[in-house]
């Protein structure tokens, strides 16, 4: 089964352009390590699923440069560590001629360092933190359309522009201990608070963490106006529980990552109306290449896709076009300068939009803003790309 192999599968049906006199003749081989166990495992798997969409599609259509794409991954199992090894053993002893990023900006930090200490362009697709881009990385680019800190913009724009009466006075935030969950809490904590809404509950909760109760518990004491959670989704899905246990009703809730998944509503018993997050993605969505990755992903995995496969997608198509534009698929110093200057100078069009890189490798654009509304979910900010109104205040719990 394609979802459950440690290598990609990929349709061939299609003859491959024959490669270029001087070319290697082999397939490009391309490594990657994922937490598919442990705490990132769920959506660590969904970044699986998106690469191996995307080498499905590139392998029908005749490959890269010619060359059949095969991926060859590891499973670190959300250790920091392990992840280390991973690409240090996929460069040293795989010899691949390129690598993926990992899920996680715990884990896309020391992956980075090992892919730079080899020269090796570092595409990755969920490593969002302030800190991925303070450690003076020269090959790194996260392919999404904003950092973590950023995610909010669009949230934080419309609460702050609300008039006086209708604006909260009083937010709550918890976060898990990873830095792009605080990042993207934290971001919109600083621009509400500069505008004046106070912080009341400010707490930070390892990965482990199970019992959310203490935690709901204070933000139940505080009745703030605003619930934030810095989440991946089981600690999302065990704080919304938790809130809903404890009658706390908040005027509007919003949590990372978590709700953008497909298995949120069901998990959290009927509590997902009117949460709002920040998403890259849509499924409904008229950028480059989405309606096929959309029907690929159904015809190979059987359901829908979600922002951790787009996201996967996307590290593809930017590799795809960099390969294509330096006209090389391997692991030496000149192939990879031409990579990472072609994707550092470039505009990408992809399944999250039009993508651009700053000099740190962080993205130019900006996400959007979910909201479940009568049970689905829809786009409410900005307004431009909206398919339904902000609802705020949101319905009890």
């Amino acid at each position: 089964m394609c979802g459950l192999a440690l290598t990609a599968c990929a349709k061939t049906d299609e003859p491959g352009a024959a490669p270029s006199p001087g070319q290697p003749q082999g397939p490009v081989r391309i490594g990657i390590s994922l937490p598919l166990t442990g705490d990132f495992s769920e959506p660590g798997k969904g970044i699986q699923e998106g690469y191996q969409v995307w080498a499905d599609r590139v392998n029908a259509k005749g490959g890269l440069l010619g060359r059949k794409v095969e991926l060859i991954f590891r499973d670190d199992a959300s250790d920091p560590n392990r992840v280390s090894s991973d690409y240090e053993s996929l460069i040293t002893q795989d010899k691949v001629d390129l690598v993926f990023g990992p899920f996680s900006s715990r884990l896309v930090i020391p992956a980075a360092k090992v892919a730079e200490s080899y020269g090796m362009v570092f595409v990755e697709p969920a490593g969002a933190a302030k800190e991925v881009f303070e450690q003076g990385f020269k090959r790194l680019f996260y392919a999404a359309p904003a950092i973590a800190d950023d995610h909010y913009d669009y949230l934080a724009d419309h609460l702050i522009k609300l008039p006086e009466d209708q604006r909260p006075k009083t937010a709550a935030y918890a976060s898990l201990d990873d830095p792009f969950a605080q990042g993207t809490a934290y971001g919109l904590r600083d621009r509400l608070a500069e505008a004046g809404i106070k912080t009341v509950v400010d707490e930070v909760y390892p990965p482990e963490t199970t019992d959310f109760s203490p935690i709901a518990a204070k933000i139940a004491a505080a009745k703030p106006d605003l619930v934030v959670g810095g989440t991946q989704f089981e600690d999302s899905v065990g704080l919304v529980r938790a809130l809903q246990e404890l009658k706390v009703q908040p005027k509007l809730a919003a949590f990372s990552t978590g709700p953008t998944l497909a298995e949120f509503p069901d998990a959290v018993k009927g509590a997902a109306e009117h949460i709002v997050s920040p998403v890259g993605w849509s499924a409904a969505s008229t950028f480059t290449g989405n309606e096929e990755m959309v029907r690929r992903y159904k015809e190979m995995f059987g359901g829908a896709a979600n922002e951790d496969a787009a996201n996967g997608y996307t590290v593809g198509q930017i590799v795809e076009a960099a390969v294509t534009a330096a006209g090389c698929a391997d692991p030496g110093k000149e192939c990879q300068d031409k990579l990472t200057e072609h994707i550092r100078q470039g505009t990408f069009d992809t399944v999250v939009g039009p993508l651009s890189f700053d000099d740190k490798g962080r993205p130019e654009q900006a996400h959007m803003i979910q909201q479940y509304v009568d049970g689905k979910i829809e786009i409410v900010l900005p307004e431009q790309a909206g398919t339904a109104d902000l609802v705020y205040p949101k319905q009890a719990w």
